[in-house]
């Protein structure tokens, strides 16, 4: 397993985490899957053994379980792992029950911290933007966590590139602590995050932390051109997210996946995985499973390194036109590009 550097922070984390929406499964993630304390302790154990260090969960995950779940499957293991998790989701009825506000970021973090059953938050993650309330007030919340110990590191998850930068300005402006990641939805069926939240993240040093990396499942090679879907995945269930907005070129890319696996013995999974873990910017990938063979199946990823021309196939084949401004900025680059403006118009550059 390869550690990296999380951001500009001191912190590495392992290039593989492991997710926790499974957990517990209640409510609107009862299609991720089921899995009790016993099955939460299990795949930790396969994760750790494999080098994972990283554990990612929200407190919105089955309202509170799945936190409650990996405290105690973690019992005496706690300081052997970093836990991140996240707030902003509504956890009860109330009109300050939802939302970044000074009230309702403390509270929750009292919260996550009584049901993951430990006394510090290694990341604590902002799990979208909320324009409602002053950004002052949301990062002046979080620099009282961090400086009172209870959290150690600040995130953000699902902001868009102006979201982020906004952010960033006001804490420096501030003396408030700063974002040392962002958590947020990337992968070869959606590159949309290439566009400015990669760019941003060169730019500024931070890390970024992948969810769904194999978009939903939809990356494993179970979903092909012309079968039904597979009964009893998740999109089975009605899982809707991501959304697929190009079916073919999706199921190009599978094809693509499936070629390049076979050539490693390898599986699709991995593949795209792997594809993923070799982008710029990215620190780690978060792997969510409902058995423990699948787990495995992706902590192989970790060991497998693809080549130049194979990521440049991937790239190909799941390639969606450049939008305004960068088809312009790719016009006009003229050699005066920086290292985060190439992340993006690099391959269009002659």
């Amino acid at each position: 397993m390869e550690y990296r550097q999380l951001g500009k922070t001191g912190l590495k984390v392992s290039t593989v985490s492991l997710g926790t929406m499974g957990f517990a499964g209640t409510g609107w993630a009862s299609p991720i899957g089921h899995i009790d304390v016993d099955g939460a302790r299990r795949q930790i154990d396969i994760a750790q053994a494999a080098g994972v260090n990283l554990i990612d969960t929200a407190d919105v995950y089955s309202e509170g379980a799945s936190e409650e779940i990996l405290g105690k499957a973690l019992g005496s293991k706690r300081d052997e792992m970093l836990i991140a998790t996240k707030v902003r989701g509504g956890m009860g009825e109330g009109p300050n029950d939802g939302g970044l506000s000074r009230h309702h970021i403390v509270r929750a973090a009292e919260d996550s911290l009584r049901r993951l059953g430990t006394d510090y938050i290694d990341l604590y993650q902002l799990h979208g933007w909320d324009g409602s309330t002053p950004l002052e007030e949301t990062l002046a919340a979080l620099d009282d966590l961090v400086r009172s110990g209870k959290v150690r590191y600040i995130g953000a998850s699902n902001f868009s590139g102006w979201h982020l930068m906004k952010a960033l300005w006001a804490s420096d402006k501030r003396g408030l602590e700063q974002f040392a990641s962002q958590q947020i939805y990337y992968s070869l069926q959606s590159r949309d995050a290439e566009k400015e939240l990669v760019p941003v993240t060169l730019d500024q040093g931070l890390g970024i932390l992948v969810w769904s990396p194999l978009a939903g499942g939809l990356l494993t090679g179970k979903y092909r051109r012309g079968q039904d879907v597979p009964e009893g995945s998740r999109r089975f269930e009605g899982w809707t997210e991501p959304p697929i907005y190009d079916e073919d070129r999706l199921y190009d890319t599978v094809e693509v996946l499936v070629q390049i696996a076979q050539d490693h013995d390898a599986s699709a999974t991995q593949v795209g995985l792997a594809w993923t873990l070799a982008k710029p910017g990215v620190t780690s990938v978060i792997v969510g499973a409902r058995t423990e063979e699948q787990l495995t199946d992706s902590l192989g990823a970790s060991e497998l390194v693809l080549t130049e021309a194979e990521i440049a196939r991937l790239d190909e084949v799941s390639e969606t036109p450049l939008p305004y401004p960068y088809w312009h900025q790719a016009n006009t680059a003229d050699g005066r590009s920086s290292a985060a403006d190439l992340s993006l118009l690099g391959r269009y550059l002659n």
